[in-house]
């Protein structure tokens, strides 16, 4: 009886998923917006005329919630293994995911399995006899490649196959991946995500407050000699020695410390898989350490001036913050230009200030 029951319990489950989602099939998958945060906010604020996006981002989180009832995976590593792959595949410009709200898919053999004759093959049974990934999370008895639920219960299946605690993910993340780069984002992302508990965390500010004294220009990709022959692989913004230096997104804090080339300095990691590098600072907030979670606007150091030479070197230069971008592709993370971001980031804030 207690077997009848338990079974009796996950149909059920299913049949609300599939029909809690027949609208969400049809949505395609849409880049995310903005929302408006203060400098040490611990959730995001509203913003207006945005019903859309965040309509994408409710159904998106329940879709989540709903396999996370039914595996009992936890909500925020499907929602940070579903941004990875959207982030990936943004950097390889692979061709459009399959029309939905997520973004992790698998190919033909993955799904299907290596050996099987049948690319097309939507039996569980078959799939399974054949090693592939493919699994029925509708309902509708069909394991469907093209389908999101199935591709997400498939998912969350296969990182379970060790168990459920941290370190059992992590293997089953590892065995998908193989590549350590690749588990540690999902980590990352995972631990923001259960930080705020909401999808929307895609809103950026300015780096300095907009009332400071600071100046910029373009400096990307100009030479540099200290050091050995180099290129600028960020932007220098010019201000008063001690000037607040803030997070421009939602991140978690990946290093912190000295740099012989960037003095005290710090890297955050953002959703978009981009590294955030504040360099030459003159100190950092205090109690901010190495894992921890910010927000956008929130104070992580202060402009200074130091670098070039051993811990503590200081005063070889100017005080300005040199800010870099970074993307992370799966593999390596490269330098693009930050600046047109800053002056976007700089215009929006305004606008923000003046809608108030």
């Amino acid at each position: 009886m207690k077997g009848r029951r338990a079974q009796a319990l996950t149909a059920a489950l299913i049949i609300a998923i599939a029909s809690g989602t027949s609208e969400i099939q049809a949505r395609a998958e849409q880049p995310a917006p903005s929302v408006e945060v203060s400098a040490n906010a611990t959730a995001p604020k509203a913003v207006k005329n945005d019903g859309g996006m965040k309509t994408i981002f409710t159904e998106r989180k329940d879709m989540f919630e709903k396999v996370s009832a039914l595996t009992g995976l936890p909500w925020y590593y499907l929602a940070a293994v579903d941004q990875y792959e959207r982030t990936i595949n943004m950097t390889k410009k692979r061709a459009a995911a399959p029309d939905g709200l997520i973004a992790i898919r698998f190919t033909e053999l993955q799904w299907v399995g290596m050996m099987n004759p049948d690319y097309n093959d939507q039996n569980e049974k078959s799939i399974a006899m054949f090693g592939g990934i493919g699994l029925d999370g509708s309902g509708d008895h069909l394991a469907d490649r093209n389908n999101d639920l199935d591709r997400l219960y498939s998912m969350a299946m296969f990182l379970l196959k060790r168990g459920s605690v941290e370190d059992d993910l992590r293997i089953g993340l590892w065995e998908y991946y193989q590549n350590t780069r690749s588990v540690e984002r999902i980590q990352q992302f995972a631990k923001i995500y259960a930080k705020f508990e909401t999808l929307d965390l895609h809103e950026h500010c300015f780096v300095m407050p907009l009332g400071a004294d600071y100046s910029y220009r373009s400096t990307w990709g100009a030479s540099r000699g200290w050091g050995g022959y180099r290129i600028h692989e960020g932007t220098d913004l010019f201000a008063g020695h001690g000037v607040p230096v803030r997070s421009a997104a939602y991140g978690v804090v990946e290093i912190k410390g000295w740099n012989p080339y960037g003095g005290w300095r710090i890297g955050i990691r953002d959703l978009n898989n981009v590294y955030h590098y504040y360099a030459h600072l003159s100190g950092f907030q205090k109690g901010l350490k190495e894992g921890d979670i910010v927000a956008p606007g929130q104070v992580v150091g202060w402009v200074g001036s130091t670098g070039y030479g051993k811990p503590g070197t200081s005063g070889k230069f100017p005080p300005h913050l040199h800010y870099g971008l970074y993307r992370d592709n799966g593999l390596t993370d490269w330098s693009f230009d930050p600046y047109p971001h800053l002056r976007k980031w700089e215009r929006e804030e305004r606008m923000r200030k003046k809608k108030r």
